[in-house]
């Protein structure tokens, strides 16, 4: 179990970030990237960077990395996560991986651990992509596998480009993209993650280990129709898209049962969006995933008479073996079902993270999973027992001081 300085931080952490992006949010949190609850909770990565007399860096795509020792020297091992939100999002998808690497950075230091190699803390910026659409912004910008120009000239639903919310911001738009010193700074990568799922739950124990993200990927899908007034054009005159798109959540249904995916029209935007006018366009945004391409490829084949217009995709992505291997072994040994059980399960995901981008570039990259007794996520009831967290602290802990100081001489 976590030392007392990791139950301190992880408390005092918790109850910090607890009431940001709450404002006419009911339940959940609405923390969406490059606004000003964005920007408050940057600060406050940033305040607990410099209470531990950590170096703070900014690489070119907005994410934040806090540096305990010179990763310029040596390319050092990197935990954390993100603290932005999907709308009426949980508190824990995110900020627990943040929260959870700042109190085993604590343990470490309380442990006395001498680190033959740089830590690293990371948060990065628009993981959910809530706002602009495209999940893991930041760590694809970071990547190269989104493009500068385009990530620019991405909207919000108010019309905002991501170049005009950056200036907001106080960022200069023109030094987006990849970076790639700051990747290069990054020999491991671990991320902590409450699960999102219920496998812990099933498995009876509070942290498991990934071996793989499953393909995933986001359409925009166009409907068009003809704009009039809702009490005077007769039913049968008219063009009304969201018919269309009636037919269409029907049909994504329909295919994603014959696939073996999972298919959800979860955004719509509507123009004009008026009660007494017949809308003269719908976009409606679809997500499919599933354990293999084949099935996705063919969901998206039996949905091509939408046209549905590729916005990000994510292939299969297996974090690395050995070092999921190791971790695994390091708290107690792994469990697959084709070996047996064991104290550490190793787990599938069918949620995509900023460890999936870093794998699928090169870097060895781990995850760690916190059991959540509900099994939601993405919504307030996305929960998580402190002495799971506190479990999940120690076995992060435990992780970074294993491979911080197993190349000590």
């Amino acid at each position: 179990m976590s030392t007392p300085a990791g139950v301190t931080t992880f408390r005092r952490a918790w109850d910090d970030l607890a009431p940001v992006g709450r404002d006419g949010c009911g339940a959940g949190y609405r923390r969406f990237a490059w606004t000003r609850t964005d920007h408050t909770l940057r600060q406050w990565f940033a305040g607990e960077a410099a209470a531990r007399g950590l170096d703070l860096v900014v690489d070119r795509a907005g994410n934040q990395w806090a540096w305990w020792g010179d990763p310029d020297a040596r390319p050092g091992v990197v935990t954390g996560s993100h603290l932005d939100s999907v709308p009426g999002g949980g508190a824990f998808d995110g900020p627990l991986g943040v929260v959870s690497a700042f109190a085993a950075l604590d343990v470490l230091r309380e442990r006395g651990v001498r680190p033959a190699r740089p830590l690293g803390l990371a948060c990065f910026a628009d993981e959910e992509g809530a706002r602009f659409g495209v999940a893991c912004a930041g760590s694809r910008l970071l990547t190269g596998v989104l493009d500068a120009d385009r990530a620019r000239a991405l909207r919000d639903a108010d019309g905002t480009t991501l170049a005009d919310a950056l200036r907001t911001a106080g960022r200069d738009p023109s030094t987006l993209g990849p970076d790639r010193e700051a990747l290069a700074r990054v020999g491991a990568f671990v991320e902590l993650h409450v699960e999102q799922g219920r496998g812990l739950v099933h498995a009876g124990v509070p942290v498991g280990v990934g071996r793989m993200v499953w393909p995933h990927g986001r359409w925009r899908v166009d409907l068009r129709g003809e704009a009039n007034h809702a009490g005077t054009t007769p039913l049968a005159d008219r063009h009304d898209p969201m018919l269309d798109l009636a037919a269409f959540v029907r049909q994504v249904r329909d295919v994603a049962v014959a696939a073996g995916a999972l298919a959800t029209v979860g955004k719509v935007r509507v123009e004009p969006n008026g009660v007494n006018a017949i809308p003269s366009q719908v976009t409606a945004w679809l997500d499919v995933r599933a354990e293999d391409e084949r099935r996705v490829r063919e969901a998206l084949t039996a949905l091509a008479a939408w046209a549905p217009v590729e916005e990000s995709w994510t292939p299969v992505t297996w974090f690395d073996a050995d070092l999921a291997d190791e971790v695994a072994s390091t708290l107690g040994g792994p469990g697959l079902p084709a070996r047996g059980t064991g104290r550490v399960p190793l787990l599938g995901t069918g949620a995509g993270h900023d460890a999936g981008i870093l794998a699928a570039a090169g870097v060895p990259t781990a995850m760690l999973f916190v059991r959540n007794p509900t099994g939601v996520s993405h919504a307030p009831a996305e929960s998580a027992d402190e002495a799971d967290c506190l479990a999940g602290v120690d076995a992060l802990a435990t992780t970074l001081a294993h491979l911080l100081t197993r190349d000590a001489t």
